[in-house]
């Protein structure tokens, strides 16, 4: 499990009363708004709002609206800034959605409370001009999903830009779920768990955590590159990518197990060469080490597996637990300014939704405009793999990774005694994977998300 002791962000997103808003220089010329309420429960509902600016760019922007029932409250935003005045409600972009091009779009959300009817607001502005483009109507349907597996549909997946890209050289994005540590929980990955892993949650990838000390492959070799081998053939089996973690955590240098790495990763790139369906991650959450040191490390390390394997996609660590160095106090930029020497590679992502917010979003946004990103782990609780699940910024993670196409995997598809674990403790020993009577309040969240289709770009 995470030990990280990562910074919180600087700043939460954050619900204002009274704060009044001034709108910049700047002015659109026309707008349209698209507000959908996607689910609702006695007494509240969530909704999300998307401003697409039909006029000259702006360089900031506020959106308003007004409640038409003086029953409905703002009580939690997300992905902006949000301030409610009695019916009046008051939306600002934030660092990483602030300046819209022409054409351009940003998307936040909010959860609500309300007495009575809850009718949608009828009427919007865009830094004090009138949103007529479209107003309240539903978002047009995606395409139709396309038939087959992920693997049978994208094929041998490659690095595009910063894009993660399928056989038709269009981006993709993956989602899907991470095992724990399979030192400990090798009785949750089975036939009856990964059959509904693909079938019923519809999962595209599943990451294999191997640590490689607590317990895992320094004591048995063999026997844990045997037992990621027989994950994989699974995977496979299903049609799920499957992302080899070669999970390094204590100590945090990878360059102590470089040479580990390099007979794990000989092995396993030989084994795997002829499979489409796989992806290498050669060190899991780098801490206590420089990037230059990781770097060196991801130098000697990606020849190995290109040796045997050229084709397959590789992820690298990033410093600060896989936080692009801001759980450290630096930011993105030492990557962009001094990648890796190397070709078809990502630099993994992490964080934890209720100890990294704004400050992590922001510096996701920055960096995935420069640098390709997988986040190949992430949770919906605290750092610490517990607490309580935090909804509101774990959707505007997963709203903002949709957005930007940036595939991840969840920590953790287990029965773990934690609340990041899927399912409830004990699920593991019986044949039930899927069903609300075994999965937590953090398993429910990703099956919904996870479950809904991909829609692949064939052409």
């Amino acid at each position: 499990m995470k030990r990280l002791f990562a910074l919180l962000a600087a700043l939460a997103t954050v619900l204002g009363l009274t704060a009044a808003f001034s709108s910049p220089a700047v002015a659109a010329t026309g707008c349209k708004v698209d507000y959908t309420v996607t689910s609702q429960w006695t007494g509240g509902f969530q909704a999300g709002v998307k401003v697409t600016n039909l006029g000259a760019p702006v360089n900031g922007w506020t959106l308003a609206f007004t409640l038409p029932d003086p029953g409905q409250k703002v009580t939690q935003g997300w992905n902006a800034t949000w301030s409610q005045s009695g019916s009046a409600v008051t939306v600002t972009g934030v660092d990483w959605n602030r300046s819209l091009a022409t054409g351009g779009s940003a998307e936040a959300g909010f959860t609500g409370t309300f007495t009575g009817a809850n009718p949608k607001p009828t009427a919007f502005t865009l830094n004090g001009v009138a949103c007529t483009g479209s107003t309240g109507e539903e978002p047009p349907p995606g395409p139709d999903p396309v038939d087959g597996t992920p693997v049978e549909v994208n094929g041998q997946l490659h690095v595009c830009g910063v894009n993660l890209c399928n056989q038709y050289n269009r981006p993709v994005q993956l989602r899907g779920m991470s095992t724990h540590g399979i030192q400990w929980f090798d009785a949750c990955y089975n036939t009856a768990s990964l059959d509904a892993l693909a079938n019923d949650w519809k999962s595209d990838l599943l990451r294999i955590s191997m640590y490689v000390q607590e317990d895992g492959y320094e004591t048995d070799p063999a026997g844990f590159t045997n037992r990621v081998n027989r994950l994989v053939d699974m995977a496979e089996a299903r049609g799920m990518y499957a992302l080899i973690d070669f999970h390094t955590l204590t100590p945090g240098d990878p360059n102590y197990n470089l040479e580990r790495a390099k007979t794990f990763f000989a092995s396993v790139a030989a084994r795997n060469a002829g499979k489409k369906n796989v992806i290498y991650e050669i060190t899991n959450e780098p801490n206590g080490v420089s990037w230059s040191g990781i770097k060196n490390y991801a130098e000697q390390v990606i020849p190995v597996v290109r040796a045997a394997d050229p084709d397959s996609v590789v992820i690298v660590g990033t410093r600060g637990w896989s936080s692009l160095g801001v759980s450290d106090g630096s930011n993105e930029s030492e990557v962009v300014n001094n990648p890796v020497n190397a070709t078809n590679i990502m630099y993994a992502f992490h964080f934890y939704a209720a100890s990294h917010k704004d400050t992590y979003r922001a510096t996701l946004s920055r960096a995935a405009s420069r640098l390709p990103l997988f986040v190949t782990e992430f949770g919906t609780v605290s750092a610490t793999g517990g607490g309580a699940l935090d909804r509101s910024s774990t959707t505007a993670w997963l709203d903002l990774l949709d957005q930007l196409k940036i595939s991840y995997a969840n920590w953790t598809y287990s029965d773990a005694d934690e609340s990041s674990a899927a399912f409830r403790p004990g699920t593991c020993a019986g044949s039930d994977y899927s069903s609300s009577g075994v999965l937590t309040e953090s398993g429910a969240l990703l099956k919904s998300r996870i479950s809904t289709a991909d829609s692949f770009p064939t052409s």
